[in-house]
């Protein structure tokens, strides 16, 4: 929530998120947490790629990734993000789909990532989030 907050969102419109944001036990297996003494400062949160008119084994889906704002601009988002790509890459898939704060599209074009379309919001009527898609690169010889 302090992640989320970060953009400059109001209280009303964060509890709004709260559900949305919530990861369950069965969903934290497949995280990475950053901690320093003791105190989580991002995470990422890697699942099967939803909303697909069929099913592609080859894409997955960066369903969060959250960096504490005292983080911000460390480096943190960065390793999170290749430690995610490299997990996917070991998955076996080709691509992550990414539904982003529109706040955080800019980091992820950063990063490679293309903009392939927008979903609508689960939490707001009306906004839609950016649907982005990021290549999962393979091992090169020697890799």
């Amino acid at each position: 929530m302090r992640s989320k907050g970060y953009w400059g969102y109001d209280a009303a419109f964060l509890e709004a998120c709260r559900a949305d944001l919530t990861v369950s036990g069965s969903e934290a297996g497949a995280s990475m947490l950053a901690v320093v003494d003791a105190t989580v400062l991002g995470f990422h949160l890697l699942g099967e790629a939803e909303g697909l008119a069929e099913p592609d084994p080859m894409l997955g889906q960066l369903a969060m990734l959250f960096v504490d704002p005292s983080a911000v601009g460390t480096g943190l988002g960065r390793r999170l993000l290749a430690d995610a790509v490299r997990t996917a890459r070991s998955r076996g898939w080709r691509a992550l789909r990414i539904e982003s704060d529109p706040h955080a599209e800019p980091f992820y074009l950063a990063h490679g990532a293309s903009r392939i379309g927008a979903v609508p919001s689960s939490v707001v009527p009306g906004r839609e989030l950016p649907l982005l898609e990021l290549d999962v690169p393979s091992l090169g010889v020697g890799e």
